[in-house]
Parts: structure tokens; sequence; C-alpha cells
């Protein structure tokens, strides 16, 4: 399993993680040209070598060209749906920006989606949070571990005025994450770092078993006084034993949500589905219905985690004509899946796994992977469906 383990010697920002994966290897054309994908203007991207303490190290830089408005999380779940990213990588990037509004509205006292991003507009964090998705997923990197995080000290001077270091909204988010004080003074974990790597990270300590294959730095804007203001990333193949014989998972229950609809335009649907995923829906689906005097509608389910539950019923209320709803809960089994990247002849294919028992027991390829590839070599889906599904047949470790 490939592994990048994220050393955060001075801290981590979103820009500095997103320069050490450049400085580790992935392709920054093609992150470059994903990030365009980004229905967002008014920026520009940069990125340089820089030595910092004698260290050599990739500098990612954002600079804002045109005033922007202000953005809420519902503005953000939008831009990333219509994007047409792939959608493992708006997944990603919606549970990192979903987490963070949860810890800035907790700061704040207010729901998730009343939360705007102060970052320009969130032209930052929009750009480092899915180049940081955008970037591992260059790499083919499948798992992430993280150092204990170092989160510095003083003020800092921000939109709501002057914060102690760490920001509140940091001291949030690395709840249950291990922490230490370097020495060093000054902002060293942002919001957006913290974001990241607390969403991405299966855990945090030392570095683990692994087979080195490279290694990556990304230069902060701060000059550290006693240490380089860098994170570093190493990349290599995991030498943990996985588990192999893994049996379908009995999950904790699940929260349900319905309601039967038939006096909204359904144009609308689309961004009420937007929302309920930024809120932390795990699957939203319309159901077309007969109701009272044959009127057709729709009924509207929502699976939800039981902590997500009252968000995703304010969401329900607030964008629909509905003015009741459903819930009960329900047990239900999760075969071990993982993403594998599969190298064809159309080009590098993600393809789901999903595994009973260690065997194989379903193969799909991301279908927007299939579509880009298809697109860039004038040939036929179907052509690029059936190179993904044959590699994947011819892959060993997708034979058990």
């Amino acid at each position: 399993m490939k592994l990048a383990y994220f050393d955060c010697i001075n801290g981590a920002a979103g820009d500095m993680i997103v320069g050490a994966l450049i400085d580790a290897g992935a392709d920054a054309e093609a992150l470059q040209a994903a990030l365009a994908r980004l229905p967002v203007g008014g920026y520009t991207l940069s990125f340089f070598k820089k030595s910092l303490h004698g260290v050599g190290a990739t500098r990612f830089v954002v600079e804002v060209t045109e005033p922007q408005p202000e953005r809420h999380m519902r503005d953000i779940a939008t831009l990333l749906v219509k994007s047409e990213l792939p959608k493992p990588v708006i997944e990603r990037a919606m549970r990192i920006f979903h987490r963070l509004a949860v810890a800035e509205g907790k700061v704040h006292g207010m729901p998730p989606e009343q939360v705007h991003f102060h970052e320009v507009g969130a032209v930052d964090a929009l750009v480092d949070v899915v180049g940081t998705v955008v970037a591992l997923d260059l790499l083919g990197i499948e798992q992430i571990v993280a150092s204990p995080l170092p989160l510095g000290s003083g003020f800092v001077e921000c939109q709501h005025g002057r914060l102690p270091v760490p920001v509140p909204a940091v001291v949030e988010l690395v709840k249950n994450v291990p922490v230490y004080d370097n020495g060093e003074a000054g902002e060293l974990v942002t919001p957006t770092g913290a974001a990241i790597l607390t969403t991405l990270a299966r855990e945090f300590g030392p570095l683990p078993r692994m087979r080195l294959a490279g290694t990556g730095y990304g230069a902060g804007t701060r000059e550290g006084k006693n240490v380089p203001n860098v994170v570093r990333v190493l990349l290599g193949e995991s030498e943990e034993p996985g588990p192999t014989a893994e049996p379908a998972r009995e999950d904790p229950e699940v929260g349900i949500l319905e309601t039967n609809i038939d006096d909204q335009n359904p144009q609308m649907f689309e961004y009420l589905m937007d929302r309920l995923y930024a809120a932390g829906a795990l699957e939203v689906f319309l159901t077309p219905v007969i109701m009272k005097r044959s009127r057709p509608g729709i009924k509207l389910t929502v699976l939800v985690p039981p902590d997500k539950q009252a968000e995703c019923q304010q969401v329900v209320f607030a964008e629909t004509t509905s003015i009741g709803l459903r819930y009960y809960t329900a047990k239900r089994k999760v075969l071990a899946r993982e993403i594998v990247s599969l190298q064809t002849d159309f080009g590098t294919i993600r393809v789901k796994v999903a595994r009973d028992m260690g065997a194989v027991a379903n193969m799909a390829p991301e279908y927007r992977d299939c579509v880009a590839a298809a697109q860039a070599k004038g040939v036929p889906l179907k052509h690029v469906w059936q190179a993904a599904i044959a590699k994947a047949l011819a892959t060993p470790q997708l034979k058990g």
C-alpha cells in the first residue's frame, strides 16, 4: 500500500502541504490543469525552490488578483460540484471543508452552513485543499500518517481581531491529536492545514514501518528561528500487514431521513443535494412516487451518520417545501474497500475494489477518470472502461 508520512517539523499549512507533494514528484502541470477546472477566477499560481536553514523546499503560492466574494460552505460545495473533478477528489475536499466549517461554527456559535471562510474569499483555502487532494491522487497515495503537531505560541491578527496561538479553530480541529511546543513562536498550524491533516490522516505518531521511495519539502512563508519552516513528506510502500481477510463490517447504525415532495421546482434538487452532502450526508437519492390525488412527486431519502442528523434535517427544511419528515435508524453491512490506481493504455484510471474475507467481491473503474481519458485520447468511453477492468483483472494484488 502506497503511504505518505507528513513530518510536520515546524507546523503545517495548506500551501506547505501542496508544496511538499510537488517537491516529492506530483506533476505540477497536471495539478494546475486540475485546479483550472474549479469555476473560480481572480488568482494566479506559482511555485519555486527556496532554501530554509540549508534545506531546499518548494514554495507554493496562490496570489489573489481580483476581489473575491464572501463564500460559505454551500458556495464551496457548489463550486466543487460544478468543477467536474473526479468524484473521489470532490468527496475528500468536501469532507475537509465540512470539518473546517464545523470547527469554525463551534468556535463562533453558529451552524456550519453559516460559516464564511475568511482566506481572501476562500480562494487560498479552496486551492490548497483541492490541490492537496489532487496531488495525493497523482502520486497514487492510498494511506496517510502524520507526525505530532507543534502548535506555536503568541498572538496572530485576523479578521476577528487579535487571537491567541493556536487559534480557537485549530484547537477544535486537533482534539485527540498529539501536539507539543517545539520552541518556535508564531502560528505554526493554520486552520486549513489542521483540517487537511486531521481529515485525511489515519493516525498521528512516529514514522510507520515503510520501504522509503521518495521525499519532498514544502516551504512556508515564515523564517523559522531554530527550525526550518518546512513540512516534509516521506513516500513509500507500507510494510505493515493489511487486513487480508476482513469480513463484511457491521457498521454503527445509520440515520435515514425521508420526506415526500410534490410542489417544488425540480431544478432546486441539485442544490439541495449539494448542501446535504456538504452537511455530512453519506448518500442522497430521489425516488419518483405517486402521491395523494394522483399527483406525481419525489421521495427524498438521506442517509446520515447519527451525529449529522440534526444538521441535515435543518438543510431539508431550509431548502425544500417540506413541512415534515420521517427519521429512523437502520443497521448496515459494509465491505472493506480500497481505491487502486492502475496504469492503462489510456492513462491512470482509479478502480474501486470491494473485498469480503480478502476475496475481491466487486471492482468498478472511476467513471470520471474514464470520461477524462476518453476525451483526452479521442476514443469511446467503453474502450477506456474495458481497459481498466482488464488491467484490474490482470493485477496480482486484485486476484485474492
